[in-house]
């Protein structure tokens, strides 16, 4: 799975769409400008039932319960309702292995790059009913050196994030090319990899690091050169293993050597082989402290148990980082292939309560996503449930009241036009899914 090619995909799909999603909104009424869609925010909230503030980012919560449960509700772990709506018959899910109110590995969510993913933190936490979200992750642009170098507008947002509460964690996906989605030559790598290799890029790193220490996180993880085993990315280990792993080692140095530093270095491919086993770019022990993975429920067909034993699987990667003495991640996961999954979703939840990864952090978009997507209402409902209500002071209730997320109107997508043509627009607008046939 490549995440900033399938974020890029959607954008360049909404400005497609974008100029006659806005005229047939403005004409028959379908879309929504400022004042209506989430920038208006739900009812004021009441001092019994608080009801999350609007967000810029649009937190869509599952419009309607599985027609037939998944399982017999708990009677121990009586689901939660929505205060707006009379609860739904039998809507549990069965509760994954961590019981309510224990303590679960250091989690959150991908749900945009820059200020609009800080923000949706705050809101995603009210839809889980209070749980904080301790890991925040963003990725470098890796389209241009300057921008792989870390603007100070670009990090000062997640900076800040992270300084407001110590246990918090930093990650951040770091590109080691330019151009990095470019669809770059197997050859062409090649070379670039072995000047990076020889040093003729350290300084691009230094200037990060330097960066990093003086916005006071010094002790970011670095997702560096992430799904290096697959072919998508210019930074990929294919075209020549050797190179690759000196040119990690080179930008590992090269930043840990700047005074301040506490970094800690993400080695994290892609489940299974993809085009080479990972286990070939493998750098050594003393330039990688975490050994992550990107999973997500493909291929179309293939069951959990499949994705845990197939070669170079999920157990593959405990394994390998138990032999080396590293503990695991999971930057990426989420939904795909097999669409609306609340089996995955369940059987992932437990993977990660029993596997204690160091992090993990759910990409939370259409398809993979159950916060920001629509699509996915029962993988919705069992994340939630798991996640719903965790925190370090006890409730009044033992039953909290489920917060109502803001909702965009049924069937509708939000267009990322950026902040400026919101600012003029008054919001965000909002694109019908079936606009072809009420266009035609």
């Amino acid at each position: 799975m490549v995440l900033q090619q399938c974020r890029a995909r959607t954008r360049r799909l909404a400005v497609v769409a974008a100029a006659a999603a806005v005229s047939a909104a403005l004409a028959s009424g379908t879309g929504f400008a400022a004042g209506t869609g989430p920038f208006a925010g739900p009812p004021a909230p009441s001092a019994a039932t608080p009801t999350p503030s609007a967000s810029t980012l649009p937190a869509v919560a599952p419009s309607a319960a599985p027609q037939a449960p998944e399982v017999t509700p708990d009677p121990t772990n009586p689901p939660v309702t929505e205060p707006s709506k009379p609860a739904p018959t039998n809507p549990s899910v069965a509760p994954t292995t961590s019981a309510p109110g224990s303590e679960r590995p250091a989690f959150g969510a991908f749900l945009d790059s820059g200020d609009q993913g800080v923000r949706g933190m705050t809101e995603l936490s009210r839809w889980l009913g209070g749980t904080e979200l301790r890991v925040g992750h963003t990725y470098l642009p890796g389209d241009l050196w300057s921008n792989i170098e870390g603007t100070r507008g670009f990090l000062e947002g997640w900076a800040r994030w992270r300084t407001a509460k110590d246990d918090r964690i930093f990650v951040l996906n770091v590109p080691m090319q330019e151009r990095n989605e470019e669809g770059v030559s197997d050859a062409e790598v090649r070379v670039l990899l072995r000047q990076g290799a020889a040093g003729h890029f350290d300084h691009h790193f230094r200037a990060l690091a330097e960066r990093l220490v003086a916005l006071k996180v010094p002790d970011t993880v670095l997702v560096l050169g992430w799904e290096m085993n697959g072919t998508t990315y210019t930074h990929r280990c294919g075209p020549d293993p050797k190179s690759w792993k000196t040119y990690w080692n080179r930008i590992v140095t090269t930043m840990r050597s700047v005074p301040g530093q506490k970094f800690r270095f993400d080695f994290t491919p892609s489940r299974g082989r993809d085009a080479v086993p990972w286990t070939q770019c493998y750098p050594g022990d003393d330039t990688v402290d975490i050994i992550g993975m990107d999973t997500y429920d493909q291929p179309r067909g293939v069951s959990f148990d499949e994705q845990v034993k197939e070669p170079y699987g999920l157990q593959a990667q405990v394994d390998f980082a138990k032999s080396h003495d590293k503990p695991i991640s999971y930057p990426e996961w989420g939904l795909f292939r097999n669409g609306d999954n609340a089996e995955y979703m369940r059987r992932m939840l437990d993977w990660i309560d029993v596997h204690k990864p160091l992090y993990n952090t759910l990409t939370d978009y259409c398809p993979h996503g159950v916060w920001q997507c629509a699509a996915n209402p029962r993988s919705s409902r069992v994340y939630r449930s798991a996640l719903f209500g965790h925190v370090d002071e006890p409730t009044a209730s033992p039953t909290p009241l489920l917060p109502t997320a803001p909702l965009l109107p049924a069937g509708c997508s939000p267009l990322n036009l950026g902040e400026l043509a919101e600012h003029w627009l008054g919001g965000r607008l909002c694109l019908r899914l079936d606009w072809w046939s009420w266009a035609r």
